[in-house]
């Protein structure tokens, strides 16, 4: 369906078109009514297909229709994100689609001075970006009031709970009015997104646009079995002889993505690594370099990249297969965005044959095997791996490594009980 047959106004089809989209996506065409009906909405989506345009749109729509000129602006929609990349991302969208409208906008996360901040929240804004406990901080200094807002979305809710934000959220939305417009989105309807939405959303339209936990079809996956010693081998062999030039690369923790950024650096491949570790100007200079094309390979854990937005990013490689089978399904729609087609390459050591078996579990079918010449795996590795098991025990009684320091910025561990930590 065209926007223009959405029901939008002649300022959001004027900034649209300015973005170079006339064609509406399958979660927008269907969410775009239903807000401007000012219907609660439970959505699943998978990233990479517009749904942050899907609430984007609409909610300004709202904002113009109730808009009174002279008036000083209060909050009145607010958007709180899992990560700041994310929430910067969001308010990306919110300007670039609210470009020719007279509101005001500002994002709030941790790991940057909460001066600037304070300052824009006094000269008035009517839209907040957020992640939820930076903005419990502005709550504590009283520099922001969330008295009067009129729509609340929980965007990426799935991700927020996996990082233990459920106690921060139930405290804003004890702060916020009850009677609002709730949207949530979500890209798995698990058992705890249902229990969620049934808590803080009122008789929701529900909409999934893509099936429960699968990977996106235009994706061509491809596993390469390899020692784990010469992965970093194959991955630069691979990059040369394919020509890629903007691959993003996935590692379990912080330690193997600097070491293997470097190590590609070595080799010639211009690399950058981006994890919780890494400053907010260390991160928003490499994805912007990444971007643009001076940089070749972004090397990234699994909560690092949740904000990352490429509309045409071609490669994604799991160096590292991650430890929850889902995230599998989160790395690789990072590519074929957009209805674009994507590659999505795992480099899979012996003792990683049980993560693999998971995500084909979860996928429902086998990722093609291709035994790349020169790299056969290690005999007595294999065989010490059989007498084992096959591999490791599995990860969800291990524990979970994945990197979740980009939920802080304050230096903290990469664990916290239930109540979570501080975006």
């Amino acid at each position: 369906m065209l926007f223009k047959n959405l029901a939008l106004s002649a300022e959001l089809l004027q900034a649209i078109e300015k973005q170079g989209y006339d064609e509406a996506t399958p979660i927008q065409e269907q969410a775009i009514p239903l807000v401007l009906e000012g219907k609660d909405v439970l959505a699943g989506a998978q990233t990479g297909t517009g749904k942050t345009a899907g609430f984007t749109l609409p909610v300004l729509q709202l904002l113009q229709q109730s808009h009174r000129p002279g008036q000083k602006p209060y909050p009145k929609v607010l958007v709180l994100t899992p990560t700041r990349e994310l929430a910067a991302q969001v308010h990306e969208s919110v300007r670039d689609y609210g470009r020719y409208l007279p509101f005001r906008s500002a994002v709030i996360f941790g790991g940057v001075s909460i001066n600037p901040q304070k300052q824009k929240l006094i000269k008035g804004v009517d839209i907040v970006v957020a992640t939820p406990g930076r903005l419990l901080d502005h709550v504590g200094q009283r520099s922001i009031d969330l008295s009067k807002i009129e729509i609340l979305i929980l965007d990426e809710a799935d991700r927020m709970l996996d990082m233990g934000f459920i106690r921060d959220i139930r405290k804003l939305l004890n702060i916020i009015p009850k009677q609002r417009q709730t949207l949530l989105f979500s890209a798995t309807f698990s058992k705890e997104i249902r229990n969620l939405a049934s808590e803080f959303l009122k008789q929701p339209a529900q909409i999934q646009v893509t099936p429960e936990n699968t990977a996106v079809e235009l994706v061509s996956q491809v596993v390469y079995p390899v020692d784990k010693k010469r992965k970093r081998e194959l991955l630069s062999q691979k990059i040369g002889e394919g020509d890629w030039q903007q691959v993003l690369v996935f590692t379990r923790t912080k330690h193997s993505a600097n070491k293997l950024a470097k190590q590609l650096d070595d080799d010639g491949i211009t690399s950058a690594a981006i994890h919780g570790n890494k400053s907010q100007g260390a991160r928003t200079k490499a994805l912007a370099d990444f971007k643009a094309g001076g940089i070749r390979v972004l090397v990234a854990t699994d909560i690092a990249a949740r904000g990352i937005d490429i509309q045409k990013l071609p490669h994604v490689v799991n160096f590292e297969l991650p430890n929850i089978p889902e995230d599998y399904v989160h790395r690789i729609g990072r590519t074929a965005r957009a209805g674009q087609k994507g590659h999505a390459v795992s480099l899979v050591c012996i003792d990683e044959l049980k993560l693999l078996r998971d995500i084909e579990r979860l996928l429902g079918s086998e990722i093609e095997k291709i035994n790349p010449p020169g790299y056969d795996v290690d005999p007595l590795i294999k065989a010490e791996a059989i007498r084992n098991g096959g591999g490791r025990s599995s990860p969800r009684n291990r524990g979970n490594s994945r990197d979740h320091g980009m939920s802080d910025g304050r230096g903290r561990g990469n664990r916290r009980a239930a109540g979570g930590r501080r975006s």
